[in-house]
């Protein structure tokens, strides 16, 4: 209109009569929008490792956020761009194999997510969201499964290298998407089959890693 308005008399103004500074503000939340998209939505991250040579390994993985089933795509100790967009590329097959069919992928802003990473990903259908700045928790299922494994495998591991590390991961992964109860599935696996053995026999317990992990079930009588 030609007129200088300064901050001030704008801030006075929508202070005086009430509506939002911006329109946007009444959409979806980040929580509400992840749940509205949960079916089909995959979050990714990278776990550091240190192994007793003082070596750094990287760990790529994807986790399912309705079913919390998780995918370990590889690990290596230098973490390439190039790298990871490879694994991105077997992970998409793995998953059409298994019958996942995603319409998400919700990352961080890690300059080893490259915009090959996010192609493997568009070609496929998949719309990839990065989350804000410095806001692990907009990336919340990933960042959980990651201090999971730590506490619950790593941090009781001395880890050797990349394939003692790839061996000890599937072994967890396998436990966590088999065996291992979840409060969001009802204190279910996300691949639990079948309904549990009633207790009307013993419980029977299954030691995994060494007997890191115990895993416990009813045995029918």
């Amino acid at each position: 209109m030609g007129h200088d308005v300064s901050a001030t008399a704008i801030r006075m103004v929508l202070r005086r009569h009430g509506p939002p500074p911006a329109p946007r503000r009444a959409g979806l939340s980040w929580s509400a929008f992840l749940r509205a998209h949960a079916g089909a939505v995959l979050a990714c991250d990278l776990v550091t490792v240190e192994t007793v040579r003082l070596k750094t390994l990287y760990v790529f993985f994807v986790i399912e956020v309705h079913t919390r089933r998780v995918f370990v795509a590889g690990c290596t100790a230098q973490p390439t761009a190039e790298w990871v967009a490879q694994q991105a590329r077997n992970l998409v097959w793995r998953l059409g194999d298994d019958g996942v069919r995603p319409t998400l992928l919700v990352r961080d802003r890690d300059a080893k997510f490259a915009r090959t990473f996010d192609d493997v990903f568009r070609s496929q259908g998949v719309r990839v969201v990065w989350t804000p700045a410095r806001a692990p928790r907009a990336n919340a299922h990933a960042e959980r499964w990651a201090g999971t494994v730590r506490r619950e495998c790593l941090d009781g591991l001395l880890i050797v290298g990349p394939q003692h590390l790839e061996r000890v991961l599937r072994e967890y992964v396998d436990h966590d998407n088999t065996a291992r109860p979840h409060q969001a599935l009802e204190l279910r696996a996300p691949l639990a089959q079948g309904e549990a053995a009633g207790p009307t026999g013993e419980i029977v317990r299954h030691d995994r890693l060494g007997g890191l992990i115990h895993e416990y079930e009813w045995q029918a009588a």
